[in-house]
């Protein structure tokens, strides 16, 4: 009797056997799988703290700073040629409570040729610049969107006749010229030219008009001369930009 027991004792622990190793095996999978939700928790909660706001991306610093005095952008030479006799060949600037996002300069003047009549000009040039803004956006697509708007409104010029626009190379960025006819006491011819080199818009006004018997201008001509005069102003933006030269010390002796 004593023997049967012990023999029913070892079959019930060799029977216990597997069901151990099973229980082991489970909770040894059962680990690893805990362990492994722990680590994907652990990853999740490295990479994204409690109340942490995600950043938003840093806008792009405006190319330029500060503008050209639009009435020294043009050379001399330039303004003899495109408004001879000016009244003022330094210009009249208009007034801005913020020159340093937008300023313009004009020209006039009435070149008399006696019995031959009297030619008449006028010039205006004006630059718009734009900086990067959180709620607004990047200086850059500001500058373009204020190009498109002032092409458009040269376009549309009260009493415009013939308008005909162009895109102008060599201006910067973007270019074009819109020449058009406005009859007032006599026929005037219009040229402008807008331009955009990074944040910073220009628009260069030019027309004619002759008086007392005078040839009309050439509308080619003054078109080719503003669009000279335009490409000094596109070039002006970046000289006012240029880092100021340090002086240089002292060699010594």
């Amino acid at each position: 009797m004593h023997r049967s027991a012990s023999r029913l004792t070892r079959v019930l622990a060799c029977a216990a056997v597997p069901v151990i190793l099973t229980v082991a095996g489970c909770s040894s999978d059962s680990g690893k799988e805990s362990t492994a939700k722990g680590d994907k928790k652990s990853g999740s909660s490295a990479s994204s703290k409690p109340g942490e706001k995600s950043k938003k991306p840093e806008l792009e610093k405006a190319a330029f700073a500060a503008l050209p005095d639009p009435c020294k952008a043009l050379q001399t030479a330039t303004i003899d040629t495109l408004v001879p006799e000016a009244k003022d060949k330094n210009g009249t600037a208009t007034k801005s409570n913020d020159l340093a996002s937008r300023a313009s300069c004009s020209w006039n003047g009435l070149d008399e040729d006696g019995l031959k009549g009297s030619q008449y000009r006028w010039l205006s040039l004006s630059f718009f610049r734009t900086d990067s803004h959180a709620s607004l956006g990047n200086a850059n697509k500001r500058a373009e969107e204020q190009y498109g708007k002032q092409v458009e409104a040269a376009k549309a010029t009260e009493g415009a006749q013939n308008v005909k626009a162009e895109p102008a190379e060599g201006l910067g960025d973007q270019g074009t010229s819109v020449v058009y006819s406005v009859k007032k006491d006599v026929d005037f011819l219009n040229t402008t030219i807008v331009a955009r080199t990074q944040n910073v818009v220009i628009t260069l006004d030019y027309n004619g008009a002759a008086y007392e018997g005078a040839g009309a201008p050439d509308q080619a001509k003054l078109l080719q001369d503003a669009l000279t005069a335009a490409k000094e102003a596109v070039a002006s933006v970046a000289t006012a930009n240029k880092p100021a030269e340090q002086p240089q010390s002292p060699q010594p002796q």
